[in-house]
């Protein structure tokens, strides 16, 4: 029957008593599950994990600066993994970096919550910021368009040379290519 249709027979359930077979094209089959695989990968989300380090003893403006960082990688939809290491006698006061920690957890907690609570592990404590699904923005795929660069954007467009006589062109001799050299590379 499946010669005739052109088609082919798979054996379906050869564990079944008796044996499950099937009349198909066999490669259209496959091509299918290969394009639902493929639809599948593009729907699942890849979590990423970023990682933000930070000494006990750090600077006011400095501390800034990695909360700052820490949001963006947040909006952009990434886990933050919060680092605090801690040297030398540094390691007898873990309550330092406990603060810190959560000084930082409720500064951005209208974006992110705590997934993994501080907690010390040797000479560093961790803690996992997770964003909140309705802090991140869903942007829609843009065309990106090409960039001017520094250099392109001081030099004014190329204009086409002018049309010369053939008789000017030719009493004008050739001038030579001048080849100039980067020193020191």
């Amino acid at each position: 029957m499946a010669q005739e249709q052109d088609l082919d027979l798979v054996e379906v359930a050869p564990q079944a008593d008796p044996p499950v077979c099937r009349i198909m094209d066999y490669g259209k089959y496959k091509y299918e599950q290969a394009v639902q695989k493929k639809e599948a990968r593009k729907k699942q989300s890849l979590v990423v994990v970023k990682e933000m380090k930070m000494r006990p003893k750090i600077d006011t403006h400095d501390y800034e600066t990695k909360k700052g960082h820490v949001v963006r990688f947040l909006q952009q939809g990434a886990k933050v993994k919060m680092t605090i290491m801690f040297r030398g006698r540094e390691t007898v006061h873990p309550e330092l970096g406990q603060r810190l920690l959560d000084r930082l957890a409720e500064e951005v907690s209208d974006i992110a919550k705590v997934d993994t609570p501080p907690k010390l592990d040797g000479r560093n404590m961790t803690m996992v910021l997770s964003p909140h699904k309705d802090s991140v923005p869903n942007k829609p795929q843009q065309q990106r368009q090409p960039t001017r660069t520094r250099r392109n954007q001081s030099r004014p467009p190329k204009q086409e040379p002018e049309a010369v006589p053939e008789e000017e062109s030719e009493k004008k001799p050739a001038r030579p290519i001048k080849v100039t050299r980067a020193e020191g590379g």
